[in-house]
């Protein structure tokens, strides 16, 4: 089966603010039709990087395009195929929720009228508050408004800076839902999180930390990747649990996960009946100790003390 293209081509990208160097060398590919997330917290040089790509900034140095376009030599032509939602809601607070879409709708020549059937799905939904100031709206609400102000020109390809930060879980789960129908439709979907829970709804994702890819693949790929034995611990003492786990030679890593310890072993030579008599020993109660089953997060957590080949 042909591959789509690639429409979204990021090379050896360069970036810093002041002293501070936020995008390390940065290179990934987006092919047509995929969500793409780029996954990380905050810091680790999401919005510079998507800034980049929607021509609001300059690179020091490396090359990005889009469609084949350049986003700095054919910043004109690339604004018109981006739709770009920051992480701040950044619409007019004053306007109403139709004033808003009549706004910007404008600003690309374009009418609601004409492409009302691209964001039917979402802006039917607050619709019947078409007259509510943007300022007046609910979390949830704003993030469709600025979903639909982002649509309403026809672009090809979405950039979505933490669209789900600050939101309830159900409006989460709304989101991704609209972004699975928008990629069906053949947009191009790049999408910045903190939220490691969100990998798994991205086609490709890129794991970032202090401006520097740390891998790239598909959910799958990534954790499949992860090799060492990982337990799940709990106690009644948690905070004291960890610094004790850490302590044992035969223990790796250890982080909280939850409401549960996660840690990595460094082989198969330790079990959980000797972990339990070990930390018995040390006045733990309460002690439970299972195989966990890894997941991004816990490939993530690996990565950052020790860095492999970006690509699966």
């Amino acid at each position: 089966m042909k591959q789509p293209a690639e429409t979204v081509t990021v090379r050896h990208l360069r970036k810093s603010h002041g002293n501070t160097l936020a995008l390390r060398d940065v290179s990934f590919q987006a092919r047509a039709g995929e969500i793409c997330g780029l996954i990380g917290p905050d810091g680790a040089g999401k919005t510079t990087l998507l800034r980049i790509l929607a021509t609001l900034l300059v690179p020091d140095s490396g090359q990005a395009s889009i469609e084949g376009l350049d986003v700095v030599k054919d910043y004109r032509a690339i604004r018109s195929r981006v739709g770009y939602m920051p992480g701040r809601f950044s619409l007019y607070q004053d306007l109403t929720v139709e004033e808003n879409l009549h706004f910007f709708a404008t600003l690309f020549g374009t009418s609601v009228q004409e492409n009302y059937e691209l964001i039917k799905d979402i802006y039917s939904q607050i619709e019947p508050f078409r007259k509510r100031r943007a300022g007046a709206l609910s979390g949830g609400m704003k993030q469709k408004l600025a979903l639909s102000c982002a649509l309403i020109h026809q672009p090809s390809v979405l950039l979505l800076d933490e669209p789900t930060t600050g939101v309830d879980a159900v409006s989460r789960k709304e989101f991704w839902g609209m972004l699975g129908r928008l990629k069906l439709q053949g947009l191009t979907i790049l999408v910045s999180t903190p939220y490691m829970d969100e990998a798994g709804q991205c086609d490709q994702i890129s794991l970032i930390s202090e401006g520097e890819i740390l891998r790239i693949g598909t959910p799958v790929e990534i954790v499949r990747s992860f090799r060492k034995p990982l337990w799940n611990a709990r106690g009644d003492d948690m905070h004291r649990l960890l610094l004790n786990l850490r302590e044992h030679p035969a223990v790796e890593a250890c982080y909280a996960f939850g409401g549960n310890h996660h840690l990595t072993l460094r082989d198969d030579s330790l079990t959980p009946a000797e972990l339990s008599a070990y930390l018995s020993d040390r006045g733990h109660a309460g002690i439970r100790i299972a195989e966990a089953v890894p997941g991004v997060e816990d490939c993530y957590m690996e990565l950052l003390r020790t860095p492999q080949q970006t690509l699966l």
